[in-house]
């Protein structure tokens, strides 16, 4: 899905856009559902794209969602992230390639990782 910038700005909020379209971030423990415990499925704001389920999440105790795993594999892409003097492995939008967060090898799940996204770039989808 590719929009032209002027249009994204229309779709989104200024912090969904700071996030979305200019990888930015907001800060631990004041996104929206860094906290919640409802059943239901997270989707991209920008596209609506399905990108994890509540079975998925857990309290990592970063301050953002945190999610062992995508709802599909490719409903996301992973990019190496060097910016801040750190090499990261950045999570984006399968759909849209927005922005979402980044993904560590320190969470519970099989695979041992953990999605850990900001609030800005979900909404949920109550069960």
């Amino acid at each position: 899905m590719d929009l032209p910038e002027a249009e994204w700005r229309k779709r989104l909020s200024p912090e969904q856009y700071h996030v979305l379209r200019e990888g930015g971030t907001e800060r631990a423990f004041t996104g929206v559902y860094w906290d919640n415990h409802d059943e239901g499925a997270y989707r991209c704001a920008a596209c609506g794209e399905s990108l994890f389920d509540s079975g998925t999440k857990f309290d990592s105790g970063s301050g953002w969602p945190s999610f062992t795993g995508p709802a599909a594999q490719d409903h996301v892409t992973l990019h190496e992230d060097r910016t801040h003097g750190m090499v990261r492995t950045e999570v984006r939008c399968g759909k849209c390639g927005g922005h979402l967060g980044h993904v560590f090898p320190d969470g519970p799940g099989p695979e041992g990782l953990r999605y850990c996204i900001n609030s800005a770039a979900l909404d949920f989808e109550k069960k």
